[in-house]
């Protein structure tokens, strides 16, 4: 028996990398899986790789109607929403004088207001469900600064402290949110990157699979972690253990 069976998840970023490796963990589990990207030919890919349980929807995760789409036609498909992952991001590297205005908003549109808007629409279908385990992905970058990333770090500390006043909100609900925060995790938005360069510094010298992720993601979809909530899950190699 699957540790996830009976779960309708929703995985956003799904079309590859983190995202694409959390789906299959997830069914691998028992769950029925939505992934929703607007990487829609490696989407739809990747759930015709997956096959059962699992659909793919084109999505924009920061306009508001697509989320109401989204949780509806995941509704009408699969049945209210009991996991929902806030995975989709970007990563955009720069310093702060050659940052423009709008880069810096796109970057914090995609990974800090979708976040807000995937739990407020989600929010209603796992009240359905009578109960619901939030996850979203924050990065060691939400934990403490560094050079180049003044928008992914202002976005991934603003997805930690999200999450600490959702789990306050939510709780008597049943709802569960918490947050995840990867070190350096080999995916195509990684290896584009100077970030990349830091592996040599993490004390179990190599970088993490995406699959070791979703080992962590399991166990909070899934009913053993049932009196977790407004935590913070760090899987870095020990990257900031001597961080103060």
């Amino acid at each position: 028996m699957g540790r996830l069976n009976g779960k309708v998840a929703i995985i956003t970023g799904g079309a590859r990398g983190m995202g694409a490796a959390h789906a299959k963990r997830f069914l691998e589990e028992g769950a029925k899986v939505v992934i929703t990207d607007i990487l829609t030919e490696e989407g739809e890919a990747v759930a015709r790789d997956l096959r059962n349980d699992i659909k793919f929807m084109e999505h924009d995760v920061t306009k508001a109607s697509e989320w109401e789409r989204v949780i509806m036609e995941t509704e009408s498909v699969f049945g209210p929403v009991n996991v929902l992952v806030n995975n989709a991001g970007i990563a955009l590297l720069k310093t702060i004088g050659k940052m423009t205005e709008a880069q810096y908003r796109k970057v914090i549109d995609v990974n800090q207001v979708s976040v807000f808007l995937g739990m407020k629409y989600v929010h209603p279908s796992m009240s359905k469900a009578e109960s619901g385990s939030i996850i979203n992905i924050s990065s060691i970058s939400g934990l403490s600064g560094n050079t180049d990333s003044i928008a992914y770090s202002a976005s991934k500390f603003a997805v930690r402290g999200m999450t600490k006043s959702a789990a306050i909100e939510f709780g008597g609900e049943g709802i569960r949110v918490n947050s995840v925060h990867p070190g350096i995790t080999e995916t195509p938005m990684v290896r584009k990157s100077r970030v990349s360069k830091m592996a040599k510094a993490i004390p179990l010298q190599r970088t993490a699979q995406p699959e070791e992720v979703s080992d962590l993601l399991v166990y909070l979809a899934s009913d053993e972690s049932a009196y977790v909530t407004g935590a913070e899950f760090v899987i870095d190699g020990g990257l900031t253990a001597g961080f103060s």
